[in-house]
């Protein structure tokens, strides 16, 4: 409980810091509901006038409406082997918690019903996924801060391809679906990932936001002479010399393909992608995101 408050607090202060109305105003609400009659005035828009009102008082009066706030939040996190990866600040595991945090202290803040699915993680034992239903309140936001703290990486056969396809059957009713990983399974070279698929599924029904985690390991290798390594999607262990030009360059190029085929896949989907790296400033990315799509919604 020490480390979900102290999650907390860090969270919180990024929320009054620096989103105030970004989020707000990146996610509008899904319609409109009434709010008053007044009486009409110069400009106001004829089609709104309530003529039940303005019959019985004699004088015009207009109906005014309010934008329907409450939405519906669903944080994805991917908590599979490859997440407990990092090279400079934290962990993707780590980033992902504190992203976790943020988002659902924002959408609290904006009274939005947030809702948790992790998978991939250890302490799942033979559980493929856990999910939290959507609600709102502090003590609902502790919780799933909880469980992302507690949703330690493991090794597990549900992947993202399997949550992807969960999320389309559960969650029946339009929502902001947050989908934190690094969307390395699944692409066995191919042209397009196992996941493309249930993913323009749930990107025609929801509003699919895709959040990238990654690490600038990932992409290029430094010069450290022979270096064991272990794959914790396939499990296997080789050893590579990265001071052989060659090797380093053959790497990042087999990163840089990897990640021309995610991009690739999300844009064709229709889906916004945040990249996120374990080195940067996620809070300057996340403010730049929501910036930039209420800047489309204009």
């Amino acid at each position: 409980m020490r480390e979900v408050r102290r999650l907390e607090i860090r969270a919180r202060r990024r929320v009054d810091d620096l989103f105030g109305g970004q989020y707000h105003s990146a996610f509008k609400g899904q319609g409109i509901e009434f709010a008053e009659v007044r009486e009409y005035q110069p400009g106001d828009e004829v089609r709104t006038i309530d003529w039940n009102v303005t019959a019985r008082t004699g004088h015009p009066h207009i109906k005014r409406f309010t934008e329907e706030r409450q939405l519906t939040v669903i944080l994805s996190v991917d908590c599979s082997q490859s997440t407990a990866f990092g090279s400079v600040k934290r962990s993707k595991h780590d980033l992902a918690c504190e992203v976790g945090a943020v988002l659902t202290l924002a959408a609290g803040r904006n009274n939005d019903r947030v809702g948790l699915q992790v998978y991939g993680s250890e302490h799942l034992g033979d559980a493929e996924s856990f999910h939290l239903r959507p609600s709102k309140g502090k003590k609902h936001a502790r919780r799933i801060i909880r469980e992302l703290i507690d949703a330690s990486p493991g090794q597990s056969q549900f992947n993202l391809n399997d949550a992807l396809s969960e999320l389309g059957r559960t969650h029946r009713r339009r929502a902001i679906l947050f989908v934190m990983s690094d969307f390395l399974s699944g692409l066995n070279n191919k042209n397009e990932p196992d996941w493309a698929k249930p993913l323009r599924m749930l990107a025609q029904k929801h509003e699919v936001v895709a959040i990238q985690l990654t690490d600038p390991l990932e992409f290029d290798l430094p010069k450290a002479g022979l270096v064991r390594m272990y794959d914790p999607i396939t499990g296997k262990r080789f050893s590579i010399d990265t001071n052989s030009r060659r090797v380093r360059k053959r790497y990042h190029q087999q990163a840089i393909l990897e990640q021309t085929i995610i991009s690739s896949t999300l844009r064709k989907a229709r889906v916004d992608c945040i990249e996120l790296s374990t080195a940067g400033n996620y809070v300057d990315d996340l403010m730049q995101y929501f910036h930039q799509r209420e800047m489309r919604k204009r």
